[in-house]
């Protein structure tokens, strides 16, 4: 049995010290690349500034011919492109691949001061993140990093969405989840072959009226991810760590896109990936509380002082709770407005 003393000790002689507290950097929008892809490589350094994550994938949309090039290509990207404050990730290959082992060893020790967080796919329970763990570790030690890469696990199976909060508490690299709808609805059976968002099939109906069924009813249509979505929010919030929407596939109804990504972060969601560039800008908007939000916020916070107690403000109570949720707003706003002047003038930040 390991103790809990040795949780934050280095799992790998010269390894750095794992970190305390994941720190909270704007991460609205997750913004994948190939970087087997000429094209794209050669957009990044203007995509960069737009985007909070730059992530270059490595896994399922990449074919299995250009697994060795997008490895390649991502690690010129580490070396020759300036990022600035805009950080960079990676999706390697599954555990259960025959490319991730170079995908680590390649990556750590070619630009491993340069990656921030590698996302992991298909993790399935606190063994996946153990594994990755003492590998990177292992790996930092060689390349000699003074600060560890973080890891993202990916929920996108039965079985880790049951194990989700062992997943969370499995090491204190663990930086954050996202929901992975299409993997996922595979694992269940789900009859649907949408990449995330609603179903118009999943709904329900209002009551008829004097019993007439045949008559006109009102429907609604339902998000098949409400429940996993809130469990995986809940079991970041447990560990410490960050909860994002994955992809929404239909690039062209930007409206239903703005939609999902709103109830996402109304749940505490953080962002969402970006798999096109018409959806950064929408991150972008959903995942920055609306300046009246953080006016609101500022308002009462400065009206409770200390946060004790009660008070009215415009014919509203206001207690130790709403000073918390005007908190997390504030924090927010503030981290922020440190990256885009353009939201530090509107939150007055």
């Amino acid at each position: 049995m390991r103790s809990p003393k040795d949780f934050f000790a280095p799992l790998a002689i010269g390894a750095p010290d794992p970190v305390r507290e994941i720190p909270f950097r704007p991460s609205r929008m997750i913004h994948f690349f190939d970087p087997s892809n000429p094209k794209m490589v050669a957009k990044v350094p203007d995509i960069a500034p737009k985007v909070d994550v730059l992530l270059g994938n490595l896994e399922d949309a990449i074919q299995i011919a250009n697994k060795e090039s997008a490895r390649a290509g991502l690690v010129e990207v580490g070396r020759s492109v300036d990022l600035g404050t805009t950080q960079l990730w990676t999706r390697v290959n599954a555990l259960d691949s025959p490319w991730i082992l170079d995908d680590l060893i390649t990556l750590v020790t070619e630009i491993g001061d340069k990656l921030d967080v590698i996302m992991l796919p298909k993790v399935e329970g606190a063994e996946d993140i153990h594994y990755a763990d003492r590998l990177l570790a292992q790996l930092e030690a060689r390349a000699g990093l003074d600060r560890p890469i973080l890891l993202h696990a990916l929920l996108e199976t039965a079985r880790g969405v049951a194990n989700v909060e062992e997943i969370c508490l499995a090491s204190p690299r663990m930086q954050g989840l996202s929901l992975g709808p299409a993997d996922l609805a595979a694992s269940r059976r789900m009859k649907t072959t949408r990449v995330g968002g609603g179903h118009p099939g999943y709904l329900v109906r209002e009551d008829p009226v004097d019993g007439d069924i045949e008559a006109a009813r009102a429907t609604a249509q339902q998000d098949l991810w409400h429940y996993t979505l809130a469990r995986m929010v809940d079991a970041c919030g447990t560990a410490g760590i960050l909860p994002y929407y994955g992809p929404f596939g239909d690039i062209k109804d930007t409206v239903a896109c703005e939609d999902q990504f709103r109830n996402a972060y109304l749940l505490g969601c953080v962002g969402a990936w970006s798999l096109h560039p018409v959806q950064i800008g929408i991150a972008k908007k959903v995942f920055s509380p609306e300046p009246s939000e953080v006016a609101w916020a500022k308002r009462v916070i400065e009206e409770m002082g200390d946060g004790a107690g009660a008070v009215m403000i415009d014919g509203k109570m206001q207690d130790d709770a709403t000073y918390k949720q005007c908190q997390v707003v504030l924090e927010l706003a503030a981290a922020l407005a440190e990256r885009d002047p353009e939201l530090a003038e509107a939150y007055g930040l």
